[in-house]
This record gives structure tokens, sequence and C-alpha cells, in this order.
């Protein structure tokens, strides 16, 4: 066998690997829904001959690649996780099912969605993700065992050469790195870098055969770089730059063109899109309005005469906080302290006289924050998103944390990344507020529909389970 088919392992074929096996799921899915009901057409479809049978198949199989030119396929990228594979496969079966159910009634093939048709796409959904999820993690095993890899060296070492390939060296990704080239070896960094394979002029002179890619890290160094580009163009490689200020900021960064300059954004921001604006906002009226509706009344009733009972005072508690762009707002509790003078200096803390004994309850398990369902339908608040401050903690914390302000480029939310991920409760020292700045600009650069419902299921977990720093 050549070592160029060996080194591939079949990759090409992955993709179609892939595609095959989503027409074999989706058919049999199909098929076996049509078995288990058929006897029920007259009811809930249109009867149809053979003919209809075959425009049926022929729908169920079209409408698959046409939602592929919307949601790409990323199965067999090099570096993908796990969490968005499942994004990215629910993205896809969520439009297919949309996309055929709507073909099918418009062609009268259904004549309405029943709860059956309803629970088919239940199921196809969560077997679609299921089929990709395990496809993922044999492609990760297949490649850890040598097989369909990329052959890569790296030009420059120093502490990017070692930071691209810390990141490379994994072998479920699917690189080998051969070495790495530059004018000298890098003693500093020999613990942290590949083999030494000679100068930057001994690579272009006398190139590895399999070379698939190279990762060129050199800086101030123009006429090597433009002869390395060179070098890839003549014998088909792939070529990435690896900038220099990466080790000023280690983030995403987002690039754009203006005509033809390149311009790097220090982050990413999801939510800077219409699109993910509009769905956001969808799920936070509907989210907010079926609390307000099915919820909140229940509990008003409740809570708000052991309130009044327990303590003099408004059954809501109205504060100030910082929302989006650093406007302010009235957000909304429902009262868990009794009335004092420093209500909007002084945060809860540990034992604090001032919270009653429902407060206390209602603080450990969220139920003082749904009023705030109330600030989510006004548009001052999203259900995910950085918790709100008090106006004096924002004056506060902006003059001493750079990115503070970072966390108002975006509504703040009822919950958040930094309160299911262990940051929640009183803040005790400056570095306690920086570790939640952090996930709070951590959640803005990744921002995903499915982040938020991770975050709300989590936030459940944790009402259920009861939280040790809610006081």
């Amino acid at each position: 066998m050549r070592t160029h088919e060996k080194k591939e392992g079949y990759g090409y074929l992955m993709n179609w690997a892939v595609r095959i096996g989503d027409l074999v799921a989706i058919n049999g899915i199909i098929f076996l829904y049509f078995c288990f009901f058929g006897d029920n057409l007259s009811k809930e479809y249109v009867s149809f001959d053979h003919k209809e049978e075959m425009i049926l198949f022929l729908f169920v199989n079209l409408i698959y690649f046409v939602t592929s030119f919307f949601v790409p396929l990323r199965l067999s990228l090099n570096v993908i996780h796990i969490d968005k594979v499942v994004q990215n496969s629910l993205y896809f079966v969520i439009l297919y099912c949309t996309f055929l159910t709507c073909t099918l009634l418009l062609f009268n093939i259904i004549t309405h969605l029943s709860l059956k048709w309803i629970a088919f796409c239940a199921v196809l959904i969560l077997m679609y993700t299921v089929w990709h999820v395990l496809f993922r993690v044999f492609l990760k095993e297949y490649r850890r065992k040598g097989y369909n890899f990329k052959t890569v060296v790296l030009v420059g070492a120093g502490n990017n050469g070692a930071e691209i390939y810390n990141e490379l060296k994994g072998s479920d990704y699917g690189y080998k790195v051969l070495g790495y080239y530059d004018d000298k070896p890098d003693e500093e960094h020999k613990d942290f870098l590949p083999k030494y394979l000679g100068t930057v002029n001994d690579l272009t002179e006398n190139r590895p055969g399999d070379l698939d890619e190279i990762y060129c890290t050199l800086f101030n160094r123009d006429a090597e770089i433009k002869s390395l580009i060179a070098l890839s163009e003549r014998n088909m490689l792939r070529f990435f730059i690896i900038p220099n200020f990466y080790r000023y900021t280690k983030r995403k960064l987002s690039l754009s063109v203006l005509n033809t300059i390149p311009i790097l954004s220090i982050r990413q921001e999801p939510l800077q899109y219409l699109s993910n604006r509009i769905i956001k906002r969808t799920f936070d009226i509907i989210f907010s309005l079926a609390v307000l509706c099915i919820i909140f009344p229940t509990i008003y009733i409740i809570f708000g005469a052991i309130i009044k009972l327990t303590s003099p005072g408004n059954v809501f508690f109205k504060q100030k906080r910082t929302g989006i762009k650093g406007n302010e707002f009235d957000c909304y509790k429902f009262r868990s302290m009794q009335n004092n003078e420093v209500a909007n200096l002084q945060s809860a803390t540990k034992g604090d006289p001032r919270v009653t004994k429902i407060g206390a309850f209602m603080r450990k398990t969220n139920i003082d924050e749904l009023p705030q369902f109330i600030n989510v339908l006004k548009g001052d608040m999203s259900i995910v998103g950085p918790r709100p401050h008090m106006l004096s903690h924002t004056d506060m914390y902006s003059s001493i944390i750079n990115q503070f302000m970072v966390r108002h480029l975006v509504k703040p939310g009822i919950t958040g990344w930094a309160q299911v991920t262990g940051m929640r409760g009183e803040i005790e020292t400056v570095e306690d507020m920086v570790k939640r700045v952090q996930k709070d600009v951590w959640y803005i650069e990744n921002w995903s529909f499915f982040l938020d419902l991770k975050i709300i299921f989590l936030t459940g977990f944790n009402m259920i389970r009861g939280e040790e720093k809610a006081y």
C-alpha cells in the first residue's frame, strides 16, 4: 500500500459515509413510522398509491440535500468538540423536520399535525443526533490509532510555536507533527516543541514528501514568509500564519475584511447578528409569558401572602440596576429582606440579619428572582445573560476591572453562565468578581441558543438541589 493511502486512511470517504448514514437513518425511521401507523392512514393521511409513495420518498431525500445547503456537514473536521457536534446536528435535523413537514402538508401527503407525526419528528431528532455523536467518537478513535491524519510542520519556535504544537499534537485531532524549522534550535522551549528539523531554507530546499500543512509563527521576516507561501502554492500545501499578537491576547478573534485589508476584532460576539438576537428575544418572550401565565400567579399568591404576613413592606422589591450599554433599569424581585437603608449599597452576605426566614428560602431556591420575568417581557433583561449589579457596584468594579463593562454589551439575565458554574453568591474579594466577569465575557463570546438552554437546565437542576452559596 502506498504511504499516501495509508496516511489518508480512506479519509476522503468520511463525508460520504456520514451522508449515506444520514439517509439510511432518515429513510429507516420513515419506513418504520409508516409500518407502525400505516393502518391509520385513512384517519390521518390522504390515501395514496405507489405513485404517491414514490413522491414521499423523493421529498424525504431531496429535502435532506436542500437542508445541507443551509447547515454544512462538519463531522470530519480535525477540531470540533462534541457539544458543537450536538449543536450542529440539532440545527440540521430540526430544520430538516420543519422543511419536510411543511412540504408534506403543502402536497397533502399528510393532512394535519398529529401527535404521532410530532413523536416521529422527536425520534428522528434524537436518533440523528445520537448517530452523529457516535460517528464522531468513532472518527476520533480511528485517528487515535494512526489513520486519517494530516502531516504538518511548524516554522518558527518560541512561545507561539510551543502553543500551536500543544494544540496540534493530540492524535485524536488527526494531526501528525513532524517537527519544526527555525534558524537554530530553541533551547528555552525545547521541552514543549517537536523535533528540530533544520533552518527555514532547509524546508524550502528539501521539504518532506508527505507534507500537508505548514504552520508559520515567524515575525518580521517577510522574505522568508513569502518564500514559504510560494512553496505552499507550488506544492498544493495549506499554509497558516500564527499572528504574533497571540502572545498578548489569547482569545477567539473575529476576522473581517475592509476591501482587501483584513481586520481582527478582539472578540467574537454572536449576538451582534440580527438573526441571533431575534432567536434570543423570541425565546425570551415565549418563555417569560409561559412562566408569568402558568407559574407566577400561584407563586405570587402563596409567597406574597407569606411576605406580607411575616414582615412589613411591599411584596416586590424594586432596585436600580445596570443594563445593556450601561443603561439603568428597575429590577424586580420578591422582597426577601426587612426594609433597610443600605439595600442599594450592600449585597446579602452569609448569615445576613436583614434576610427574613421566608426570604432565605426564596433565595435558596431562586423564587425571589421570578418577578424578573416581567423585566424580560419588558425588554430590560433576558432569561440568560450576565447578572445585573447594583449601580454602586458598577461604579466601583468598573474602575478596577478592565473587562467589567464588557458584560453590558448584552442584556443582563435572570441566570447566567457564571451563576451555574460556581460563581454565585457573595463577592468577598476583587478576585471573586474578576472570575465572575471572565465567565460573563466567555458567555458573550460563545453565545448560542443551545448554550442558553444548557444554562436554563443547570439553573433548574440547582434550584432542586439547592445551592450552598445562595444567601
